[in-house]
């Protein structure tokens, strides 16, 4: 028989003498491999009588665990080698001077949102803030766009898989619109429940901010942009009220009281009378043109109807501009992608 202690101390002496784990492993397989020394000896122990076997059996399990236990005892040491090589090239000398780190701000659009929200605060209006999700009712129907109107192929969208629980095909809203006939009908509904009717409702004022989608992408226009609607309906309600209100805005967005406003004629399926709203800078590199900058008019009857009230005594107006749009004029950016492509040279032109 084989020293078993030789071979104990022999494979202890070729494990210490690796270098690396790949060449610990073929050590391995010559004491502890399938064709291995103690795998041909236990192999061997068949041809013992009982006795035998059983004492023999004993002494090579006894190696065997000796050399496994040398054997994880070098893996061990290897790789603790090999994690102190990796933290010595890897140090730090903390006694340097630590490294600065970069003072991040708003994205222009979303100083531009939060200005938007502050001023028409200000004026009494209320935020809210809708799905981006939305049924076929909500963003077409219910403000006067039926299926296959002819103002619908002016916003081609981008549609999800499914229907809601009303069966009503879902999209991914193409402006914030829906929110007038959500947050209208809401308020209408709670009135009823609190008071039973609708003589002292109080009008609605709120303008709704957010994310939408169209099918456009150029220099002025990209599949997801941001947009802030704006109703206010009572029971006397003007398109004057629009102009006071609108051109107040304006000027204190722009923080430019000399800026001159034009309500230009235009359609919209939702607004009846509708105006595109044009603003012209006394000043600037944009002195002397119209600049288209909102949609606008007095809220269409089926509009007002679908938000539960009686158009023969609720009147009111809408707006909707684009938060790009109003982003591009304040800051003199010309091309709408800069502002998603979010290379940092650009952005930190826009400080906190």
């Amino acid at each position: 028989m084989v020293d078993l202690d030789q071979l104990v101390s022999e494979a202890k002496q070729s494990f210490s003498s690796t270098s690396d784990a790949v060449a610990l492993e073929e050590v391995k397989a010559k004491y502890l491999g399938k064709s291995g020394l103690l795998t041909e000896m236990l192999k061997g122990l068949g041809k013992l009588d009982p006795d035998s076997r059983k004492t023999e059996g004993a002494k090579i399990n006894a190696a065997k665990s000796a050399i496994e236990g040398a054997l994880q005892e070098r893996r061990q040491q290897l790789a603790d080698d090999l994690l102190q090589a990796r933290l010595s090239q890897e140090a730090i000398d903390v006694s340097l001077p630590g490294r600065g780190r970069g003072v991040g701000s708003l994205h222009p659009v979303m100083r531009t949102w939060e200005r938007v929200e502050e001023i028409f605060h200000s004026l009494g209006f209320e935020v809210a803030q809708g799905p981006e999700i939305e049924n076929d009712w909500y963003n077409f129907t219910a403000l006067n766009s039926p299926e296959n109107h002819p103002a619908r192929s002016m916003q081609d969208t981008f549609y999800v898989e499914g229907h809601d629980s009303k069966d009503q095909s879902l999209l991914l809203r193409t402006h914030t619109s829906p929110m007038q006939i959500r947050f209208a009908s809401n308020a209408v509904k709670t009135h009823l429940n609190n008071y039973g009717n609708l003589d002292d409702m109080p009008d609605i004022r709120v303008i709704a901010p957010g994310r939408t989608y169209r099918v456009d992408s150029d220099a002025t226009h990209s599949p997801m942009f941001h947009q802030v609607e704006g109703l206010w309906i009572g029971k006397d309600v003007s398109f004057a009220a629009l102009k006071g209100v609108y051109t107040h805005f304006l000027k204190s967005f722009f923080e430019n009281k000399e800026l001159n406003l034009r309500f230009r004629p235009s359609y919209f399926p939702f607004t009846e009378p509708s105006a595109e709203i044009d603003v012209a800078f006394p000043s600037g590199k944009l002195a002397g043109r119209w600049l288209e900058i909102s949609g606008s008019g007095q809220v269409h009857p089926t509009v007002v109807r679908n938000m539960g009230l009686d158009p023969e005594h609720y009147i009111g107006f809408a707006f909707g501009s684009g938060l790009e749009r109003l982003t591009m004029l304040r800051y003199g950016v010309d091309d709408l992608r800069l502002f998603f492509e979010n290379d940092t040279r650009f952005l930190s032109q826009f400080p906190a």
